[in-house]
Formats: C-alpha cells, sequence, structure tokens
C-alpha cells in the first residue's frame, strides 16, 4: 500500500459538541482532506506547536516527551496513521534509536504532536485517503491554521476520531448509496461539514 503525505491545514472548535476539536489534514500532492476529532488539550497542543512564536511556562506533556528523548536520543522519525475502522482512526509513531528502529502505537493527536515537535513527516495510506478524504473550502483555514474566528469550519467534529474519541451522529442508515452521495455533495457545497461527516461515515458502512 502506498504512503500519502499530509499536512495540517488547520483546528477548528465545535459549537455543538463541548470540548471537541477537528484536525483538518490535506494530502500534499493533491486536494483531500483529512478531518479527525480531537479533545481539547491535543488541540492545544497542536495550536502551540504551529505557533513556533509561544512558548508556555511549563512544559506540556509532548513537549516533555521531547525533551525525554532528546536526552536518550530518541528520535521520531515520521508519523503513519494506518488504520480507520467504524470512523475511529489508529497511528504508529516511527522511532529511532542507535540506528534501531522502533514502532510505538498511539492516539492520532499525541502523535501529530510529537511529529510536529519532531519536525517529523505525517503519512496516511492511499486506501484510508481514498475512504475517509474530502474535498473542503479551506481557503480561509489556510490563512489561519489555528482556527481562528476568521478561519474556523462549520462544526466539523464527527468526521472521524481518535481511538478514544467515540463519535456519534444522525441515522442516515435509512437512505440508499445515491441519496447518500446526493446528500453529501449537498452539504459540503453548504459548507455544512458536520453533516458531510456523518453522511460520509455512512456511505463507508454501506461500501464495506
Amino acid at each position: 500500500m502506498s504512503l500519502v503525505k499530509l499536512t495540517i491545514k488547520g483546528i477548528s472548535y465545535s459549537q455543538t459538541q463541548n470540548g471537541a476539536y477537528a484536525l483538518i489534514l490535506n494530502e500534499v500532492d493533491g486536494e483531500r482532506n483529512l478531518p479527525i476529532v480531537i479533545g481539547a488539550f491535543e488541540a492545544q497542543s497542536i495550536a502551540i506547536a504551529l505557533e513556533k512564536e509561544i512558548k508556555p511556562p511549563r512544559p506540556l506533556t509532548h513537549d516533555l516527551f521531547k525533551s525525554f528523548a532528546d536526552r536518550f536520543d530518541i528520535v521520531v522519525k515520521q508519523v503513519i496513521i494506518h488504520k480507520l475502522v467504524d470512523g475511529v482512526f489508529f497511528s504508529s509513531i516511527i522511532c529511532e534509536r542507535d540506528k534501531i528502529e522502533e514502532i510505538v502505537d498511539a492516539r492520532t493527536s499525541d502523535a501529530i504532536a510529537l511529529a510536529l515537535r519532531f519536525n517529523a513527516p505525517i503519512f496516511t495510506y492511499k486506501n484510508i485517503l481514498d475512504k475517509a478524504g474530502i474535498y473542503l473550502n479551506m481557503s480561509n483555514t489556510e490563512e489561519n491554521p489555528t482556527g481562528n474566528d476568521d478561519g474556523v469550519l462549520s462544526e466539523p467534529e464527527t468526521f472521524g476520531s481518535e481511538s478514544d474519541s467515540p463519535v456519534s451522529g444522525t441515522d442516515y442508515s435509512g437512505f440508499t448509496l445515491q441519496q447518500l452521495y446526493d446528500k453529501l455533495d449537498e452539504a459540503v457545497q453548504n459548507e455544512d461539514y458536520e453533516k458531510a461527516a456523518k453522511i460520509r461515515d455512512e456511505i463507508s458502512k454501506k461500501e464495506s
């Protein structure tokens, strides 16, 4: 399976699901986006890593991990989002010490927060992007990568989640595939990304 390199496009706050954020990843050589639900702490940690000028007075957990790894000559080489099951993403951190490579299982948000601190690339497999990637209007978010008022997306919190962030949504099981695709197109056109996410998950279930 071929790997697809991803970059962080933005983070947005959910106005309907308390404490939920959406991390938007974009394929480097394409236009598809991979939105993933993350928690508030992880969103803050990623946002701080994106804003290089922000230095918290005390190290965050991911900063502490980076200091610990540096002290023992451990390097994060890359992060791979390697599996998607029932709307849940699973990731691995590829580490190296003394030229020995190790693979560590991790939540996607933690893996990405560390990748930023190590300047490590983020990848996913093409089949995952084919299944879960969608096209979004991200012009505002490109200019505001931390998802402020000018760059926030419209409630995309249910696109997909990490292994410990279950996603709930409206039941679309009664619709045919064609109806679901029509509704997906309509939701994306209206920038109703929360609805689009739910519909996309239902399409994935019907096609699996």
